[in-house]
């Protein structure tokens, strides 16, 4: 396994416990799938506000670490390329800073949209095709 999790990990897990991977083109999975995928993210996140309800560091971590995990499966039961859609949103994040080269920030430090933001081409990557085969 590489230093974090990534789409050939979660892939490998996938296969091993015989978990579906969409393999033609991004798609909506059957509704039972779906379902059960929207159940164990909402399962995860709530284990994480937990978790930050009772100040639990090492829980809190676990939560993300699952969350991230789940995330990452859920793309590969739909036949979304994950690495490739953070890559996107990454480089539409990095054009929300401010024509001084700096960043904006609401009142509350959430970061804002630049004049030069530019919205991610998920739908560009979707088009593109599944996501790796990894053999």
């Amino acid at each position: 396994m590489s230093q974090h999790p990534t789409e050939e990990d979660v892939r490998e897990f996938h296969v091993a416990f015989n978990i579906p991977i969409q393999r033609q083109r991004p798609a909506l999975p059957m509704d039972e799938r779906r379902a059960m995928r929207r159940r164990i993210l909402g399962e995860e996140f709530e284990e994480y506000l937990k978790a930050e309800q009772e100040d639990d560091l090492v829980e809190i971590a676990d939560a993300l670490a699952d969350i991230v995990y789940v995330a990452f499966g859920t793309a590969l039961e739909y036949g979304i390329p994950l690495s490739r859609v953070l890559e996107e949103v990454h480089r539409s994040n990095m054009s929300k800073l401010g024509p001084d080269g700096r960043p904006i920030h609401r009142a509350d430090g959430k970061v804002i949209k630049g004049p030069n933001f530019r919205e991610p081409d998920v739908a560009g990557i979707l088009r593109q095709g599944k996501a790796e085969d990894g053999g």
